[in-house]
């Protein structure tokens, strides 16, 4: 052997730490990693996207991000992408982000030149920022936004270098409604009287402005001249949140069930998550309203609050007992099973009853029923009759007396309040659960979400998981076998996070005894997290774009490997491994389809707060790069499963 080859040995085993070559790059907990599904669109530390349409977030104040967080996620600004990001997230998570991204004193670019206007332009777009337009009550910008125009704390922002056409799009968006805030909402009212010329003048003059070395917000608001107090104003702005993280209004419990009445009927509410359907995005808790969209057509949650005229302050325990337990109304009218009283008819009368008592205690909203939208003959009491006939019997309804076993306690909250089968039971051409096949999976209805089989080991079956890996997935939605995304992700927040380590306990021992063999031959997939760099398959085979190196090889590596690794590993209690993932492998690809395309949290629960997330690339990637990507993802590490097709990420992205 000659000693060149020793020495180049030698000198390569020295510096292979240095080199990093064979090691995975050191993860950080940090708030810039957490925060990855931000920093994708709106560019590294909150600079800005490239495309001028995802604004700068890095030095603005808190207290104004938190508001428009808010503000997404509450449904007073629209944008698909940023709602779902957000929905599984608390207050108090939301505001500690826009913490973050407030303390990024950076330097901003000097600002892009702004084409097609003229000196008469700019300057009435600089009369109206510094001095406003006191015939059509326009005050000047100056007044809220600072002298210096950098913002004013505590949550007013600067309005230098945005782009202009960001700028117009978002008064244009306050003009038309687009875009709202937490009363006053002042800027609706400002935007009202501006007119079109005004708007472009505005915009173009601030694109045009450089701003200043020191940007950051005044920590003080301009001064009133006539009255010489700074300006306070207190516009769209929400209060800080409180420190406990729960967003509703009932306590966790992580112990016994609650005996009390009113505490047991809270309780129950949260675990059958009532507040989910009969709430609507940014109102008022239980007050209904919420559409539900089914084949048939929408049907529209009902008002539960106290309200006599409205909700159910004039019920009596037996009326709500006949709605849970027969699916008929106060007034004898038979009601829609989107309201899942053929599981809630489970329920027995002294649960009913704690319930009840519990609604009765929620503030009144008068808030009238909205009218369901279905098309004939699914909207006639006949046609609901018939169905009745055919797919509903009531049940159960017996308080259990003597001991109950865990796995019998377990059955009835799946079963019943829980109503696991209402998602996880396929449903037959008239929206009825097929009960030959209960919890044995099935497409959501008018969703692109695949709700897995509990009973199959191969897609959302736990029987091999142990008492403490099921009990975890429910309290965080997180594990060491996979996460909670998607729909299920709500489930978690709203509902299974809150039950008592009993309940825990006694729904994990019934699906862990309720497996059934796969009606799918099983395929020797690797166990969650197990890579064996077992080779892709090459030419020849479908797998493959062409000769060599998969299609989806390069796509992965550049938007996939720097959380999930080479070898689809992931990062404990952060990223999932890919590798035996089941969102990954299942015969049905559409969660891993829609998890590509939409990102996501994983919920912000009392024991995951602060959880990290996955940036959406529904814009990034085309039809067929998905695909690939997909295609890559079912058939490295070991992983075994059919390609997808171009097809099925087209129909991924509609809606049904």
């Amino acid at each position: 052997m000659s000693c060149t080859f020793l020495r180049c040995l030698v000198l390569l085993i020295a510096l292979w730490p240095v080199l990093g070559l064979g090691q995975e790059p050191v993860f950080e907990d940090t708030m810039a990693e957490r925060t990855r599904a931000c920093s994708h669109c709106h560019g590294k530390q909150g600079r800005a996207g490239p495309d001028g349409y995802y604004p700068r977030l890095a030095g603005k104040p808190a207290a104004y991000l938190y508001n428009q967080l808010l503000n997404f996620r509450e449904g007073r600004r629209h944008y698909s992408l940023m709602t779902g990001l957000l929905e599984p997230l608390t207050d108090a998570y939301l505001m500690e982000m826009a913490q973050y991204f407030a303390g990024l004193n950076l330097p901003y670019p000097p600002p892009t030149p702004v084409a097609a206007t003229t000196p008469a332009q700019l300057a009435r777009g600089k009369s109206l920022v510094t001095q406003g337009d006191p015939q059509k009550k326009i005050p000047a910008c100056i007044n809220c936004h600072g002298d210096r125009l950098t913002g004013a704390l505590p949550h007013v922002p600067g309005l230098l270098g945005l782009p202009r056409d960001y700028l117009n799009a978002q008064l244009g968006g306050w003009q038309a409604g687009q875009r709202r805030a937490h009363g006053p909402d002042c800027m609706a009212t400002i935007a009202a009287q501006l007119d079109r010329a005004d708007v472009s003048a505005i915009s173009h003059w601030l694109a045009a402005q450089t701003v200043p070395a020191d940007s950051r917000p005044q920590v003080q608001g301009p001064v009133n001249q006539a009255t010489g107090q700074a300006n306070a104003r207190g516009c769209g702005s929400a209060p800080a949140p409180a420190p406990a993280p729960a967003r509703s209004n009932a306590v966790a419990s992580n112990d016994a069930a609650p005996s009390d009445l009113l505490a047991r009927g809270a309780y129950l509410a949260r675990i059958g998550n009532c507040l989910g359907c009969h709430t609507v995005t940014g109102g008022a808790n239980y007050a209904g309203g919420r559409g539900i969209e089914t084949p048939f057509g929408t049907v529209y949650s009902s008002n539960l609050t106290a309200d006599r005229d409205s909700g159910i302050g004039a019920w009596s325990p037996n009326d709500f007992w006949q709605a849970m337990h027969e699916g008929r109304s106060k007034d004898q009218r038979l009601l829609y099973p989107a309201f899942p009283y053929p599981s809630f008819t489970l329920l027995s009368r002294a649960d009913s009853d704690a319930l009840f008592a519990f609604l009765k205690t929620v503030p009144a909203v008068k808030q009238a029923n909205r009218s369901h939208a279905l098309r004939w003959p699914y909207r006639t009491q006949t046609a609901l009759a018939a169905w009745r006939v055919l797919y509903f019997t009531p049940g159960g309804g017996v308080s259990k007396s003597g001991p109950v076993s865990v796995a019998s306690r377990g059955a009835d909250l799946v079963n019943g309040l829980g109503h696991c089968g209402t998602c996880h039971t396929p449903r037959n051409m008239l929206g009825a659960s097929r009960s030959s096949l209960d919890l044995q999976g099935g497409m959501l209805p008018m969703q692109r979400w695949y709700a897995p089989s509990l009973l199959d080991r191969q897609e959302g079956g736990v029987g091999d998981w142990s008492l403490d890996e099921v009990s975890r997935w429910l309290q965080t939605g997180v594990s060491a076998r996979g996460v909670a995304t998607g729909p299920m992700a709500q489930v978690v927040l709203h509902s299974t996070q809150y039950l008592s380590d009993d309940d825990r306990l006694a729904m994990a021992t019934y699906l862990r005894s309720s497996q059934r063999p796969s009606a799918v031959p099983a395929l020797q997939q690797p166990a969650f997290g197990a890579t064996n760099n077992r080779p892709v398959p090459g030419s020849g085979s479908k797998l493959a774009a062409g000769y060599g190196r998969p299609a989806g090889a390069g796509v992965y590596e550049t938007m996939c490997k720097s959380c999930h690794g080479d070898q689809g590993q992931g990062v404990p209690d952060a990223y999932p491994a890919l590798a035996g993932n089941r969102t990954v492998t299942m015969p049905n690809p559409n969660n891993l389809i829609q998890t590509i395309l939409w990102g996501g949290y994983t919920p912000a629960t009392a024991r995951n707060p602060r959880p990290f997330g996955m940036p959406p690339f529904v814009l990034n990637l085309s039809d067929r790069e998905l695909a690939a990507l997909s295609t890559y993802l079912r058939s490295s590490w070991g992983n075994l499963s059919a390609p997808v097709t171009e097809l099925e990420v087209s129909q991924a992205r509609e809606k049904p």
